[in-house]
């Protein structure tokens, strides 16, 4: 069918439909997001200030915290925002550069999560080298690589669903456009964009599932052997990785691989809050207030502005 779109704007849903329930929930996911601002914040200021932690391990944990930043920003304040004012109303336009802006965030934090693991594996498994292999220019082409291609992976996606053609209910499923959503509405052949989502997130998600299970299977093979005072420092390094992989991967398989019309809306909405806000949100916790040297650059940090302003 050609591309003769007849809707003009989508109209996203709400958290809830009762309305102090809604009002409930968009203060708390607003509190949480600002939350995780200020903790990546916090993070990205500690790693760039403090010459100790100018290493690979915080280079990534910068970039992924900027990351994080980005990625909890393109969804949460402009769902909030509606839920509070009762506007649900996005532009075609608006909803384009949401779906691309989503799913180019989400794909290199992906990436960004499977080259921790690789930094992991490394320091753990093959310390003497680290040096070498983990080298700056190896950090910045890895992460030049992560964000070019998730340009191309965005863009594809993206240019794919609004070949379509939205015909019938302009209602979105979702307190965000994402391209499952936007797929049950088209009135178009929506079945090779499906294979293609399916496919690619096969593809993509279990192939870096693979690599960081198989970094994992030879790091805790290593860390067996060390005595056992050293054992707890290095799984304690390696645990708040895994619990953030997880969460990613399984609420955002759920999502993108359930079938879009018959499952549950408020399901579908409770997994998509999962790996939009709370990966983002535990980042700061997890991966570095576990950390003394990040703790005590965050404190350095903290107390320089504080005495900046007095």
């Amino acid at each position: 069918m050609a591309n003769s779109t007849m809707v003009t704007e989508f109209l996203l849903m709400g958290f809830a439909d009762k309305r102090q329930l809604r009002l409930l929930l968009s203060v708390l996911f607003l509190l949480m997001y600002l939350a995780t601002l200020l903790g990546n914040l916090l993070i990205v200021s500690a790693t760039t200030l403090d010459q100790n932690l100018h290493k690979p391990m915080y280079f990534f944990l910068r970039n992924l915290s900027i990351l994080d930043m980005c990625y909890v920003s393109v969804t949460i304040p402009n769902a909030c925002v509606n839920s509070l004012t009762d506007n649900r109303v996005i532009s075609v336009t608006g909803c384009a550069a949401q779906i691309f802006l989503f799913i180019y965030c989400a794909f290199v934090e992906l990436l960004f999560l499977t080259i921790m693991a690789r930094d992991r594996y490394v320091a753990i498994c093959q310390p003497l080298r680290y040096p070498v292999i983990m080298n700056h220019q190896f950090c910045v082409w890895t992460t030049l690589v992560s964000l070019l291609s998730g340009l191309i992976y965005a863009g594809v996606h993206t240019g794919n669903t609004f070949q379509l053609s939205f015909c019938q209910s302009n209602m979105v499923h979702q307190f965000f456009c994402d391209v499952p959503s936007l797929l049950s509405l088209s009135c178009s052949d929506t079945f090779n964009n499906f294979l293609l989502l399916i496919v690619s997130a096969i593809l993509i998600g279990c192939g870096s599932f693979m690599f960081i299970t198989v970094s994992y299977i030879y790091i805790f093979s290593t860390v067996l052997k060390f005595p056992t005072k050293e054992r707890g420092k290095a799984f304690s390094t390696c645990v708040p990785h895994i619990l953030v992989v997880s969460v990613f991967l399984s609420s955002s398989s759920c999502v993108y691989l359930r079938p879009s019309v018959a499952s549950d809306i408020l399901q579908g909405v409770i997994l998509t809050v999962c790996y939009t806000i709370v990966p983002p949100f535990l980042n700061p916790i997890i991966y570095s207030l576990r950390n003394t040297q990040v703790k005590e650059a965050v404190r350095k940090v903290i107390l320089r502005q504080y005495y900046s302003r007095n």
